[in-house]
């Protein structure tokens, strides 16, 4: 019990299996710079950043359920907007309009109060076909070719979590399309960036 406890950063009550569009953003290690550099405001990828984005593409080849869209490889991590595909993609999208309307109040409501909750359990695993399993799936295979190539079989590729956003207007997709198409010609002032 007097353990640290990690409060999670997802939805409450939302299915991450749910079909829609889902901005992703997941770092390194120590935000170690270990994909490759920026040059000329151009992302250019050494071996280990070509292994993230191999393994990335392959997640759409491997998954019927997965469609691939925008993404970038930074040195030292990845945004990327991920559609799971289903007909249930509309439920999807009002189900984490909810979600968020929700979580907001409950903030509001703590934030007045000045209450500490508990963290809330933490679910039982990975469910087949979420976007956390995706990601885990995708970070697990980076993580071993990678430890491979550099013969470091104990390393930790990744931070721990990852950021996600429910992408619920078409408006809002555009702004991050663009977000990450230009995201390396901003790194100079990317909060990822600690030289």
């Amino acid at each position: 019990p007097n353990l640290h406890h990690r409060r999670s950063i997802r939805l409450k009550d939302f299915d991450y299996r749910l079909g829609g569009y889902y901005f992703v953003t997941f770092a390194t290690a120590n935000l170690e710079c270990l994909f490759g550099e920026i040059v000329d405001g151009q992302m250019v990828l050494n071996q280990f950043g070509e292994i993230a984005r191999q393994e990335w593409l392959r997640a759409e080849e491997v998954r019927e359920e997965v469609e691939l869209d925008e993404f970038v490889i930074m040195p030292n991590h990845i945004h990327g907007i991920i559609i799971i595909k289903g007909a249930e993609a509309e439920e999807g999208t009002i189900v984490a309009k909810r979600a968020r309307r929700r979580a907001s109040l409950e903030m509001m409501g703590a934030f007045h109060r000045n209450a500490r909750t508990a963290d809330p359990p933490a679910p039982p695993g990975l469910q087949a076909g979420s976007l956390g399993a995706i990601i885990s799936q995708f970070k697990s295979i980076c993580n071993k070719r990678i430890n491979k190539l550099r013969q470091t079989p104990q390393a930790q590729v990744w931070h721990r979590n990852y950021y996600e956003s429910v992408i619920t207007k078409e408006k809002a997709l555009l702004r991050i399309r663009i977000y990450i198409a230009h995201n390396p010609q901003f790194w100079n002032r990317d909060k990822f960036n600690e030289t």
